[in-house]
């Protein structure tokens, strides 16, 4: 596993496109986002998404977010009702997971059976800069072990992973707390689940 070591506010470009490279040939990577550590893909790369749900032990029957560069990018792979993109534009980006109706844009593997996408747009420079250099949203899923618990601390998530993932950037321990998901998909809001994030107007 190649690895890298980024400047969280700053980060070296010359490390984000090796990373965008190992995307490009269907690589898994290990990336900051603003809340933990992700597990990241290219979304419209098949070999590779297959390849990380194996990492996760996962068939594919869970949603999987991903990560978009901002709002205007979540209108090209979600249907945006004015509601969901008011409150959308109120707190992104930051640490939240937002389930929308999915566009014929993404892949049908990451839709779950009531046609949805989970979407983050993370408020943190490295998982932002990678999705702008690539073109196209990345896979965004918590880094964790077999237990299911997130993983934190990059020097045991380079010993965890070092086999299975072709390059990990790195930026420092992160927080450990996974993002709020907010179901935006239906009229009403509601809270999937309540993690990093404020989500007192939604309660």
């Amino acid at each position: 596993m190649e690895y890298y070591e980024l400047h969280p506010v700053t980060p070296q470009l010359r490390y984000i496109n090796k990373a965008v490279e190992v995307l490009k040939n269907g690589g898994i990577i290990i990336y900051p986002t603003d809340t933990v550590y992700g597990l990241g893909c290219d979304i419209f790369n098949k070999e590779a998404l297959e390849t990380l749900f194996s990492i996760k032990h996962d068939s594919g029957s869970k949603l999987m977010s991903f990560v978009c560069s901002d709002l205007k990018d979540i209108s090209n792979y979600a249907k945006v009702s004015d509601y969901a993109y008011r409150t959308m534009k109120r707190l992104l980006p930051g640490p939240y997971t937002f389930i929308l109706p999915a566009a014929k844009e993404v892949p049908k593997k990451l839709w779950s059976k009531r046609k949805t996408v989970g979407i983050r747009v993370p408020n943190n420079q490295i998982a932002l800069t990678l999705v702008k250099e690539l073109g196209n949203p990345i896979i965004s899923t918590s880094v964790t072990n077999r237990m299911g618990e997130v993983l934190s601390d990059p020097s045991e998530i380079k010993h965890v992973f070092s086999t299975q993932v072709d390059l990990m950037l790195e930026a420092g321990p992160l927080k450990g707390k996974s993002s709020s998901i907010i179901d935006l998909s239906e009229e009403v809001p509601e809270v999937i689940r309540e993690g990093a994030g404020d989500i007192s107007m939604f309660v």
